[in-house]
């Protein structure tokens, strides 16, 4: 097949429009898997079929395309880099979209190689091209050229060169492109501030974190909005949150919730400052934010309460987030009214919202009432009684209500009152209600109930959960019991077989 191949490509070369030769190349080359097609092509120029990308035929471009991604991914990067350096360099400044694509994509795998990295920073005429990539108009080719960059900076050398060279400056204007491509930039910077606190301390270092930084403030609400999220990302990390909270930015992102009050537009970046908080109770400490910054508590019990579906669903999730954790339901539970306004906002949601935000309510009261992580022993008296009062918050028959809920024709509803049900049945109270309950081990123990792939499971993971805890035995009495372990061994898709019943012959 090798000499197939060069046999194809002697042909391409001696035609001056070789539409007809580079399609059989082509189809040639997907005959074979990639390791047979290694060794075919290994040793094979391919200097003509780059050439042939300089072309205004369309159609001869797009085969010339297809058949470089088909040989390339076959060759190693090393062999790739070290033959075809200078059509690479090209393919950065080329008019079509997919040359530029599949230019990248090879550059990648180029800095990847330990072998091959070196060899990229001497060449700062091709980092300087990929740079400019950033601000191409179509996506695909900048998301390619910020995770070139983004790999190049895994190491001391590559953050040397990107940020103490004059591609810093490169970097910079390019950010002065547009809005957009300014955001793409603070993207990079941001990811790779995110590696580690020496990434973070060479991003701060060229002033990039500062720009963004002020564009909290800045009078574009939109902007403010953009930036908020990047922050927020910035604060994944523990590093990121150090740096964030020594320039003030939590301080400034709580007077921001405070000042949303006067701001009629308050409503287009209010989403994200509460997010932000919302990420940080969860990652650090949900008592220690919420007392530090109460506006920001203040702030999510009132956006609940909202008419606005935008804010009521940023307010869920907040809570659903607080609410995941026992510090964070302890700290619900410190607010007294407050979240019991909120529970009982959420109950009617959950009953007669519109049908996402009623998933979305069902979701955020299950992780309200969950326990399921903690072993027997961690679930306290003071924790049982918690989740159990705040079940019957949600209206005089909670068990009929999210019963009724999970009866309506709709999976997502059927699914998220059984996430509900999951959530109660690892503790005794719930086992309790669940027995008491008329008819409620029918429902459970029912096959014929919910027929998608999704239901199925949600009811055996609400089986599950009852049979792992050590207290449902007892509650639950051993016919139940022995039942519903007899499902959990049978698993969630068993079917009753049934036999056949023969007529023939009978009379």
């Amino acid at each position: 097949m090798a000499a197939s191949i060069e046999a194809l490509l002697e042909e391409i070369s001696g035609v001056e429009h070789p539409l007809e030769e580079l399609q059989c190349l082509k189809t040639a080359l997907l005959s074979l898997p990639l390791s047979g097609l290694r060794e075919a092509v290994n040793g094979q120029r391919l200097n003509l079929v780059f050439s042939l990308l300089n072309s205004d035929n369309s159609a001869q471009v797009e085969l010339c395309i297809d058949i470089l991604e088909r040989i390339l991914t076959a060759l190693s990067p090393v062999h790739v880099f070290q033959n075809y350096r200078a059509e690479l360099q090209a393919g950065l400044t080329h008019p079509n979209d997919r040359v530029k694509t599949l230019t990248l994509t090879q550059m990648g795998r180029v800095v990847e190689n330990p072998d091959t990295v070196a060899e990229i920073l001497n060449n700062g005429d091709i980092l300087k091209a990929v740079i400019l990539c950033i601000k191409e108009e179509k996506m695909a080719v900048a998301k390619q050229a910020i995770q070139f960059i983004s790999k190049l900076s895994d190491s001391k050398p590559g953050l040397d060169k990107l940020f103490h060279t004059d591609l810093l400056q490169v970097m910079k204007d390019v950010m002065a492109t547009s809005d957009i491509i300014r955001y793409r930039i603070y993207e990079l910077v941001v990811e790779i501030s995110s590696i580690s606190p020496i990434s973070l301390g060479y991003c701060a270092n060229s002033g990039l974190i500062a720009q963004l930084l002020s564009e909290l403030t800045g009078d574009d609400v939109l902007i403010r909005a953009t930036a908020i999220e990047m922050v927020t990302t910035l604060a994944q990390s523990q590093h990121g949150r150090q740096y964030l909270a020594q320039q003030g930015i939590m301080d400034k992102i709580s007077n921001m919730i405070r000042g949303a009050e006067t701001d009629s537009f308050s409503s287009l970046y209010l989403p994200g400052l509460v997010k932000f908080f919302g990420n940080l109770a969860v990652m650090d400490s949900p008592q220690q934010v919420c007392e530090a910054y109460p506006a920001f508590q203040s702030k999510v019990f009132e956006m609940a309460l909202d008419p606005d579906p935008a804010l009521i669903g940023v307010a869920l999730d907040t809570l659903g987030l607080l609410g995941s954790t026992v510090e964070g339901k302890q700290v619900l539970q410190k607010s007294g009214e407050k979240f019991k306004s909120v529970l009982l906002r959420v109950s009617r949601l959950a009953q007669s919202g519109a049908t996402e935000l009623r998933v979305r309510s069902l979701d955020k009261l299950s992780f309200f009432f969950s326990l399921f992580l903690l072993q027997a022993e961690q679930q306290t008296e003071d924790l049982l009684a918690l989740t159990e009062s705040w079940f019957h918050h949600l209206s005089n028959q909670p068990m009929d209500m999210i019963r009724n809920i999970s009866t309506q024709p709709f999976p997502e509803l059927h699914c998220g009152a059984l996430r509900v049900f999951t959530a109660i049945a690892s503790q005794p109270w719930g086992q309790r209600l669940m027995i008491s309950n008329p008819g409620f081990m029918e429902f459970i123990l029912d096959r014929s109930t919910g027929h998608s792939k999704e239901a199925k499971d949600a009811k055996f993971d609400l089986v599950g959960a009852l049979v792992c805890s050590s207290t449902a035995a007892e509650i639950m009495g051993s016919q139940h019991f022995i039942r519903l372990k007899t499902y959990l061994r049978e698993g969630p898709y068993y079917v009753t077989a049934v036999a056949a019943v023969g007529t023939e012959g009978a009379e």
